[in-house]
């Protein structure tokens, strides 16, 4: 996480109104987390409009727990406002593309090895 990439996922997060996240948790520790900002990351799209990241532990995928974690994120977004939000998926992520695409998100562009997607959350 030290690297520059990875680092704006990060630096200064809960600072800003698109710096949202939401954790599960399974015995009182973290398993997994999504979260968003507005940043120039891998997914980024538009000005002014969030992308998002999630992180499970690999015990806890398979489970539809990405799913909860995901619809958690997308509704706390719409809660504050926000109409849209991005990502980037890789493409040989196959579970990960069609949990995205089971959520509304459309794929919008693609880069080499990434499917950039978006979803409306009106």
């Amino acid at each position: 996480m030290d690297t520059p990439e990875l680092r704006v996922y990060l630096d200064e997060f809960g600072k800003e109104l698109s710096d949202v996240a939401v954790t599960l948790r399974c015995d009182g520790e973290i398993v997994g987390a999504a979260w968003s900002r507005v940043m120039d990351d891998y997914g980024h799209l538009y000005d002014g409009v969030p992308s998002l990241a999630i992180s499970l532990l690999p015990e806890y995928r398979g489970r539809g727990l990405g799913k909860r974690l995901l619809a958690g994120l997308l509704e706390e977004l719409r809660s504050s406002g926000f109409d849209r939000v991005t990502l980037a998926v890789q493409k040989a992520n196959y579970a990960a593309c069609k949990l995205y695409t089971g959520l509304g998100f459309e794929t919008v562009g693609e880069k080499d090895e990434e499917y950039l997607m978006l979803k409306n959350l009106t």
